[in-house]
């Protein structure tokens, strides 16, 4: 039996309807997950200005990782991953001071896939927003599915460059199909996908690639300025050799900032604000302007035996910061702290931080930001897309 023109139209029609409605109650979704568990903690944590107030923390549960990159100082394949018992009492212990975000680190936190569902389904269960940064090569359809029913919150794909490189191994090429498929998915589940892409010399171009694959797809995109580390780490191999943006770099360095900042204009959902887009390229050539970081006010870091320092720049620090439900965090100790790091950093995590925690309006635009800019993208495309079948100009 063959279907009538009308009869074809008012099938896509209805298919349409429906995909609208699910977009807007993934957005919906999203939208409250991001107030209850960002702007809900921000407020009480103005309130309450003086305490220890966490909004955002990372746990560490893995140094070990399945590549190599040059730039990375973390990791270090000798060492034991965090148990889950110690996984649980920190989320115990972040509930008890008022955090709701918890970013899980690494490493590869998928080297121990059922350990990390555990981890994912005992932070959500407890009112969590579970962050799952991973390199993805070995993410697999089962594992995207069973992280979508623990209700992961966000997963942020790190990647670089398109084709592997010499000392950058996280390509897209290697995790396509694992990405279309989690692309695929996250309106099912209600998970936000991000690409999380670190500038060094040799990634420029595949930096604005990668970001227009993101807006093809659209999802969000965080950058990062290649840092040398703050501090010594022992295990660190690559010091002369980590793709650190040198003189020769800065002026091309500096266009592809500018790109993304009129990308960043143009309606591109980034998690970097213009302001710190700018800041790199003061950073880079060594003309940091000091920034109110709040690490150890309201961010902090989980070490994987339960310890804790300010932010993971600091993982290594000799200095005793206390353990979960034994902070020792101290405006005069982090003052003098980071009169000395805040010269050598600007943590895209920390500076969002501060960038938005000043102003109330300001949070509120965090949480809503991707909301908007994702829900009128789709909304530009389908309607960019009927101009074209009816022959007009877009």
């Amino acid at each position: 039996m063959r279907l009538s023109t009308d009869e074809l139209e008012c099938g896509e029609a209805c298919i349409e309807d429906h995909s609208s409605v699910a977009h807007t109650g993934y957005k919906a979704k999203n939208a409250l997950r991001g107030f209850r568990c960002w702007y809900v903690p921000f407020l009480k944590s103005r309130y309450y200005g003086n305490q220890f107030r966490p909004l955002l923390s990372y746990l560490y549960t893995e140094f070990k990782c399945n590549v190599n990159c040059y730039y990375c100082y973390t990791w270090d394949n000798k060492l034991k991953g965090m148990t889950l018992e110690t996984a649980k009492k920190s989320i115990d212990f972040l509930k008890s001071v008022g955090c709701r975000v918890v970013a899980i680190m690494g490493g590869e936190p998928l080297l121990r896939k059922n350990f990390i569902l555990d981890v994912i389904r005992y932070g959500a269960d407890n009112g969590f927003f579970m962050y799952l940064p991973t390199n993805g090569i070995l993410l697999d359809r089962d594992f995207i599915d069973s992280a979508g029913e623990a209700q992961v919150a966000a997963i942020n794909l790190a990647l670089d460059v398109i084709e592997e490189k010499k000392g950058l191994p996280k390509a897209y090429k290697r995790v396509e199909p694992q990405f279309k498929y989690l692309v695929k998915q996250k309106e099912k589940y209600g998970y936000i996908v991000f690409f999380n892409i670190n500038i060094t010399t040799e990634n420029l171009d595949d930096v604005k690639l990668l970001t227009e694959i993101a807006h093809d797809h659209n999802i969000g995109t965080d950058y990062h300025i290649n840092e040398m580390p703050v501090i010594d780490m022992e295990h660190y191999r690559f010091k002369d050799k980590g793709l650190w943006i040198t003189e020769d770099y800065y002026r091309k360095t500096e266009d592809v900032i500018d790109w993304l900042i009129e990308k960043n204009r143009l309606g591109y959902p980034m998690v970097n604000s213009i302001e710190h887009l700018r800041a790199m390229k003061n950073f880079i050539r060594h003309r940091n302007i000091p920034w109110k970081c709040r690490a150890g006010h309201n961010s902090l870091v989980i070490r994987m035996d339960g310890t804790l320092a300010p932010c993971f720049e600091l993982y290594a620090t000799e200095k005793d910061w206390g353990r979960i439900f034994e902070h020792k965090f101290n405006a005069r100790d982090l003052e003098l702290q980071k009169q000395e790091c805040n010269k050598k950093c600007l943590s895209t995590c920390n500076y969002q931080v501060h960038h938005y925690y000043n102003s109330y309006t300001a949070g509120l635009q965090w949480v809503y930001k991707h909301f908007h800019r994702g829900f009128f993208h789709r909304e530009r495309r389908r309607a960019e897309g009927g101009r074209r079948q009816r022959g007009a100009t877009p």
